[in-house]
């Protein structure tokens, strides 16, 4: 069972902030959610120490780091939850992968991958999906451009 924690509309406020943009100073981020600068800092801390605030990263631009490609792959697997747990364990070695989870519905894995071009991607389908005899299939979608989230550029 995941445990929760009780958040007020300040921890709301100030959680919706830290995901916008966790290097704002406290200052700020008290003139924004209505709070002082120390209640800021305090709620913070108890939000990191109870694992609400799981990470503090740093989105990095993929076409700075040579993988400007973005492609979100939906895997199917024969069936065998071990097949499962083995395939994801594989996933895991694959450096292309930013995130992967097993799912519901019509696929058993969702991907994200970057890589530095589509001849980059072949090559990781080949090795990954059309050489294991456990993958039934895969449907892949390359991504345009990003309209939502971290990347999301105006």
């Amino acid at each position: 069972m995941t445990k929760t924690t009780d958040l007020d509309r300040f921890d709301h406020a100030l959680l919706a902030e830290m995901q916008r943009d966790n290097q704002t100073p406290a200052r700020i981020l008290a003139e924004r959610v209505g709070l002082s600068q120390s209640a800021v800092l305090r709620r913070l801390r108890r939000l990191r120490a109870e694992k609400v605030i799981t990470a503090d990263i740093s989105i990095v631009s993929p076409a700075v780091l040579g993988v400007p490609v973005t492609i979100h792959v939906l895997v199917s697997l024969v069936r065998g939850s071990q097949l499962a747990d083995e395939f994801a364990r594989r996933l895991g070695s694959r450096p292309e992968i930013r995130q992967a989870s097993y799912v519901t519905g019509g696929a058993d894995f969702v991907l994200h991958l970057q890589v530095e071009s589509m001849e980059a991607y072949a090559a990781f389908a080949r090795e990954v999906f059309h050489d294991d005899p456990n993958v039934a299939s895969f449907y892949t979608y390359v991504a345009m451009r990003e309209v939502v989230g971290p990347t999301q550029r105006d």
